[in-house]
């Protein structure tokens, strides 16, 4: 097969893949599309990258997140339960709605992530990202979307927003299965440079849940919000399941 051949081929199976994405999103309401979706994106990523495996693990499994995540050159703000990416004059600003339980997020990462970060750093793009704790029921125990949501947070505000939100989809747990303890999410976060006498009792005080389920509220409230992942721009949703739709905002 010849590289034009093969290039053509990879590109067709991303398109299926981001509109499988797409696809995955839904209200915790209708769990049987949701659960539909995310096999159709597990078997396309298999396609597309060569063989995915989500990160399970028992309880017992120690927390192995890594810590030579790249930074980000762009200005983050926290903004209550929102964090802002970018440039103030960035052509285009976009709503990136996400749940780091999510799997259909964590594919969506795959498939978009490095190009967003280049257009964040080139200027051209600014992202206020809302980290939900939509899937808060779907990890055992409970409550892992709440405390990844509340802890990117966290250290939002220490400047290392970017690097555990990185970290935290690199090895992204199962749905369904156990999330980082707050005890993890603590070691991860300082292992990436967090200072932690204060990141700790953030975490362990919950310190931003009620911010984050207060953009998840707001979020729900939105015609545009079918669940997690979710884009909007200028207050309507935006289809990424169209490949173009990061060059046609910026473009």
């Amino acid at each position: 097969m010849g590289g034009a051949e093969r290039n053509a081929r990879k590109k067709k199976q991303e398109q299926r893949a981001a509109k499988a994405v797409a696809a995955a999103r839904g209200s915790s309401g209708d769990r049987n599309k949701v659960v539909i979706g995310i096999v159709v994106v597990a078997v396309l990523a298999l396609v597309v990258v060569g063989g995915v495996i989500w990160t399970s693990r028992s309880s017992s499994d120690s927390l192995k997140l890594p810590t030579d995540v790249a930074g980000i050159n762009a200005p983050i703000v926290r903004e209550g339960g929102v964090v802002v990416v970018g440039k103030d004059t960035a052509k285009a600003t976009i709503d990136l709605y996400e749940d780091f339980l999510c799997p259909a997020c964590g594919q969506f990462k795959k498939i978009y992530g490095a190009e967003i970060k280049q257009e964040i750093e080139k200027g051209t793009l600014r992202v206020r990202y809302h980290a939900l704790p939509f899937l808060v029921r779907l990890s055992e125990p409970e409550g892992y979307s709440r405390d990844s949501a509340n802890a990117a947070l966290c250290a939002a505000d220490q400047g290392k927003f970017w690097e555990l939100h990185e970290a935290l989809f690199a090895a992204q747990p199962e749905e369904g299965g156990p999330g980082y303890t707050k005890e993890e999410l603590v070691k991860a976060g300082t292992a990436l440079g967090l200072s932690e006498d204060k990141f700790k009792p953030c975490v362990d005080g919950g310190v931003f849940e009620k911010d984050a389920q207060a953009e998840l509220d707001a979020a729900r409230a939105q015609p545009f919000f079918k669940g997690t992942p979710s884009v909007a721009h200028n207050g309507q949703g935006v289809d990424v399941g169209d490949e173009n739709w990061i060059k046609k905002l910026v473009g």
